[in-house]
């Protein structure tokens, strides 16, 4: 696709891209001020660009811990490429529109419907408005929920900073946090994660589905991808439950210092947060092989599309799920929900998770002749963190505070593709436009499995 009325046309996957790049690198300049920092020195080039790129990325994976190093400039700058990153910088170049009530040009929502992966562009001017409005709802109310929490122990302007910057953290499934080891020294407060929790599942579900939700009272119906992604979201969630319930052994590591009920929250918590949120209240260096191999599944896997989550979405594993299952039944039809599903759906399906697949073997297979891996741990140790960072998930094992500068550029382009490059993949070669061939080949088969 291309933007019209133009005698150059730039693809518009390319403006995306570019546009991303250009956030990343005005947000690491900004973290390079001696302002930026709490000690009052400069940060490294290649450190501050790795935290913009996690933070505009909303992945949280950091080579300095954002609690001790910056300052509240620096927290600040990460907190607004977070925001900015998470809702789409497309989304903040309408908001005037929005607010105005002015009409969006084409070119305008054109760039919108690539940003946030709509698939028909009527649905830009009736989504942006829930797009922005429900987003600052939900952060709003979860800074309020938070704030309760929070100013009893830190007063009335820290506490507001930190309620208001992990609302946005958990919303955007950012993984940033300001405590300093994340949600570790919070295991008991099941007030806190219950909030998180919520606030991570609601930003991960999507604005489509939001918006099918909120409107079902007047629709009296929800779509196919909403029906397909809050199935697939509840089998994760409960699924993932339970598992961890079993692997764990209801997180005996706690067991000491936390009660029964709240080693429940804590598993269900463990269920929440690889859905690309990144916040934890266990270290995983205390987590079984077991519940380490579910966490890559799931961070694999991660969220909805349309949402602030990364992976390769909930509705891509549900799809193929089904197309699995009507091939083995025989079915020429894979059908859901009254409904069936197109084979184009089914081969981007495909293609994207291929794609996925390939990139994280190739950045693995570098990382593991780059990097260093403990004796303690296996190829487990490079692949979470792998995965981490092209789902956007932004948990660690340990190894990104250590990595080389080679592993520091493979990280944070795996990041930037997880957040940018799957639109890249879907529209400029799924949805590439060519000149349809006056001919076919015969058609042949290959013998498979």
């Amino acid at each position: 696709m291309q933007i019209p009325g133009k005698k150059r046309r730039v693809p518009l996957p390319r403006i995306l891209t570019l546009g991303f790049l250009v956030l990343i690198l005005i947000g690491g300049l900004l973290l390079m001020l001696p302002l930026a920092t709490r000690s009052g020195h400069t940060t490294p080039f290649i450190d501050a660009i790795f935290t913009a790129t996690s933070a505009t990325c909303i992945t949280g994976l950091t080579t300095v811990n954002t609690a001790a190093h910056w300052s509240l400039f620096g927290q600040s700058v990460i907190l607004t490429l977070i925001e900015i990153g998470g809702l789409g910088f497309m989304t903040f170049s309408v908001l005037p529109f929005v607010l105005l009530k002015r009409r969006v040009d084409l070119t305008t929502r054109l760039l919108i419907k690539e940003s946030l992966n709509f698939e028909k562009l009527a649905d830009v001017s009736s989504v942006m408005k829930y797009v922005i409005g429900l987003s600052l709802a939900i952060q709003s109310l979860g800074a309020a929920l938070l704030f309760i929490d929070f100013y009893p122990r830190y007063g009335f302007s820290r506490g507001l900073f930190m309620s208001i910057f992990h609302s946005v953290s958990a919303f955007c499934n950012a993984g940033f946090d300001l405590f300093g080891n994340s949600l570790e020294s919070r295991p008991n407060d099941v007030y806190l994660l219950l909030v998180i929790s919520a606030l991570v599942i609601a930003g991960g579900l999507g604005f489509l589905v939001w918006r099918d939700l909120l409107l079902f009272n007047r629709r009296k119906r929800l779509s196919l991808h909403t029906k397909l992604a809050l199935s697939t979201t509840g089998v994760l969630l409960a699924g993932g439950f339970a598992f961890f319930l079993l692997t764990e052994d209801n997180l005996a590591v706690l067991a000491p210092h936390v009660s029964t009920g709240n080693r429940l929250i804590n598993t269900f918590f463990l269920a929440v947060t690889p859905r690309t949120a990144g916040l934890t209240t266990i270290p995983y260096s205390e987590i079984s092989i077991a519940g380490i191999l579910l966490t890559i599944v799931l961070m694999f896997i991660g969220g909805t599309p349309g949402s602030t989550a990364g992976g390769i979405k909930t509705t891509t594993l549900g799809l193929l799920t089904l197309q699995t299952w009507a091939v083995l039944r025989g079915n020429r039809d894979v059908e859901f929900g009254h409904r069936r599903f197109s084979d184009q759906n089914i081969l981007r399906a495909l293609m994207l998770v291929f794609i996925s697949l390939t990139l994280v073997i190739v950045a693995g297979v570098i990382l593991t002749a780059t990097e260093t891996i403990p004796t303690r741990y296996g190829l487990e140790y490079v692949i979470f963190e792998v995965i981490s960072a092209f789902s956007t998930a932004g948990m660690t094992m340990g190894l990104t505070p250590h990595l080389t500068v080679i592993g520091k550029l493979i990280i944070m382009l795996l990041m930037f593709l997880g957040r940018v490059g799957i639109y890249t993949v879907m529209f400029t070669v799924l949805n590439a436009s060519h000149p349809r061939k006056g001919y076919r080949y015969p058609a042949e088969n290959v013998m498979l499995g």
